[in-house]
């Protein structure tokens, strides 16, 4: 049995994670999601992918919630090729599953699936790699056919609901099943440390109300908390935001919600991840943007410098954890061994090793750091410790919360060009050194050393093409 504390808050800075002793951000690429449940894909050259790039994240669904081969794209990782799914429940001897093979006996688990999911979590473990585990995903009205827990695909006839009140308390008979696979699953993965539990992604898909699923979600919390309990390890718990600050489906100061989860840089009827870190950094939580457009066919132009910048954004702007969805992780190429991948991952490394070259531990997210010099359709977050430490990053986009167009305002589309600006930076008083880096290459292309009195002081960009970032430490730390 894993010994080692479970990942937590940190608890000097709780809007960063604690993990093995150390502050954490959890950056990464990962692959969509079904690396447990697709038997056709080889985890062990993906995380070794991750690995080498020093990214230290991953997110799996458990089963519950699948899709079928060629969904969004070929070779799907969360849509198993025909009878090749592995799920918690057990096949029974009746033919007729939807996706292929007999139907699920839902008395009945399934021991290999049970071994794969500790084997893959070890397997993370070893290398450093937190798992994510996503326990349900809003059912879509032709996903809902493909779930072990719809009627016609268990002998047990259980799941007759429509899929809007899936994610609902309507129908106790699946709600008990939905219990009971919650139980197992947290029982399976109790001892290892390198472990966040996700209650459900998408819970309104649109479709439920949040005075339908707000209920179920505060119902699987209790279940989760209390199956916790009686285990030796206590977990951080996830919920996803989609729904408005302060309204019914706002889970970020529910007490047992540790972690606050956004997806997609803005959303219009919802909280993008942007928002999120606008709205709910007050919480005191670690927030989360856990899931981008699906690289490549949701991005548009230079798609790479697209993925790039909005994890750099995020993270830099005060967030704890990011993953770019990337569908060129396949089974057919489970590391996603191509020079766009590369590219993809190397972005991510480099921008894990700029805010690990500070003592992040310390610094919170700056709203007030940027006090002008901001071009017009630019965007640009800070953090720090003030007189001690500063982040500062700035990229030329469309897309986000400035577009007129709902799909774009989910990503951003880069805008490159000649760029240099004179910033206007609020910087407590003492003598600093400033670099400026690179975002895609690493490279520090810039630095100086300077002595200030306090207050606004004016910094000249390096010219760019799209993004840039700036590390100032105080020479005392230094």
């Amino acid at each position: 049995m894993n010994t080692k504390l479970p990942i937590s808050q940190h608890p000097d800075n709780p809007h960063y994670f604690l993990f093995r002793g150390q502050p954490t951000i959890l950056i990464t690429s990962a692959e969509h999601y079904g690396a447990v449940i697709n038997m056709d894909f080889d985890y062990i050259p993906y995380l070794d992918a991750l690995h080498a790039k020093d990214l230290n994240y991953t997110r799996i669904y458990t089963g519950a919630y699948l899709e079928k081969d060629g969904d969004y794209m070929p070779n799907n990782t969360l849509g198993p090729r025909s009878g090749r799914q592995i799920v918690p429940w057990a096949r029974s001897s009746v033919p007729g599953y939807a996706l292929g093979g007999n139907k699920y006996d839902l008395d009945q688990w399934d021991p290999a699936y049970f071994a794969r999911l500790r084997d893959f979590i070890f397997q993370a473990g070893m290398r450093d790699i937190i798992v994510e585990i996503c326990l349900f995903n809003g059912q879509y009205i032709e996903r809902w056919p493909y779930s072990p827990l719809y009627h016609l695909n268990n002998i047990q006839g259980v799941g007759t609901c429509d899929y809007k009140q899936v994610q609902s308390l309507v129908d106790q008979a699946l709600v008990a099943r939905q219990d009971d696979y919650i139980r197992k699953i947290i029982q399976e993965v109790n001892d290892f440390d390198n472990v966040i539990l996700e209650v459900v992604d998408e819970p309104s898909v649109r479709d439920t109300p949040p005075a339908d699923y707000r209920p179920w979600v505060e119902h699987l919390l209790d279940v989760i908390s209390s199956t916790e309990s009686n285990l030796p390890n206590k977990h951080l718990i996830a919920q996803m935001q989609e729904s408005k600050k302060d309204s019914l489906g706002d889970f970020a100061d529910h007490p047992q919600v540790t972690l606050v989860v956004a997806q997609y840089v803005y959303i219009s009827y919802s909280q993008g991840a942007m928002q999120a870190l606008d709205y709910e950094y007050e919480h005191n939580k670690p927030i989360e943007y856990n899931e981008t457009a699906y690289y490549p066919i949701w991005y548009k132009g230079d798609k790479i410098a697209s993925s790039r910048v909005e994890g750099w954004e995020f993270i830099v702007g005060g967030g704890a954890g990011f993953n770019h969805l990337n569908g060129l992780f396949t089974i057919l190429d489970p590391a996603g061994k191509t020079s766009e991948n590369e590219k993809i991952l190397t972005g991510l490394q480099n921008l894990k090793n700029f805010m690990y070259s500070f003592e992040f531990g310390g610094m919170h997210q700056d709203v007030n750091f940027i006090k002008g010099g901001m071009p017009a359709g630019a965007y640009a977050r800070g953090s720090s410790e003030p007189g001690k430490q500063y982040a500062f990053y700035i990229h030329h986009s469309d897309g986000g919360e400035k577009s007129t167009n709902p799909e774009d305002s989910t990503k951003y589309i880069v805008k490159p060009g000649t760029c240099q600006e004179n910033l206007q930076l609020d910087i407590a008083a003492g003598s600093y050194q400033a670099e400026w880096i690179d975002p895609a290459s690493g490279k520090m292309v810039h630095t100086e050393q300077f002595t200030h009195n306090g207050g606004i002081r004016s910094f000249t960009t390096p010219v760019y093409s799209i993004d840039i970032a700036l590390r100032i430490e105080s020479k005392a730390k230094i």
